[in-house]
């Protein structure tokens, strides 16, 4: 009996427009083993994406979102406890680790908007292709008018 170490993401391929690259980080293993905070990537629509990524413990000013070219940032640092602000845990199991998390967008995909609520970060992306990189028809046919030949009067 053998145990299958990887997922098939084919189906998800055919199915999603815009993640090529990210499917490509996920079968490699990303560039490392790091998988804090956890994520999940949807489509809502054809052009419409949503990540989802948890981030228990943390407050919308402690977590910092930036899109720069095809790289979308998640970044999330907490803010020191003040003196006097001290809880004493008996126990800790929610992980408020700083993390910085990357997803790499593909062509024409933009943030657009994010929202913080019960320890869930959302991120809504838009895939917008400019008209002029849209695929468009081509009429077959004669594009000049034919040059008739004068004849000699």
């Amino acid at each position: 009996m053998t145990m299958r170490n990887s997922f098939d993401w084919t189906p998800y391929r055919r199915s999603t427009v815009g993640f090529d690259r990210l499917f490509d980080f996920l079968e490699t293993g990303g560039s490392g083993a790091e998988n804090y905070p956890p994520f999940d990537i949807e489509k809502v629509a054809d052009d419409h994406f949503r990540i989802t990524v948890a981030v228990a413990g943390f407050k919308s000013d402690e977590i910092d979102i930036t899109a720069q070219q095809n790289m979308l940032t998640v970044t999330g640092r907490k803010v020191p406890v003040a003196e006097g602000e001290e809880r004493q845990l008996l126990y800790s199991g929610i992980a408020t680790r700083a993390f910085e998390r990357r997803f790499q967008l593909a062509d024409f995909v933009r943030v657009d908007s994010a929202d913080l609520a019960d320890g869930l970060l959302t991120i809504d992306l838009v895939r917008e292709v400019p008209e002029a990189m849209k695929p468009h028809k081509i009429a077959i046919g004669r594009t000049q008018p034919a040059i008739e030949s004068k004849k000699a009067a």
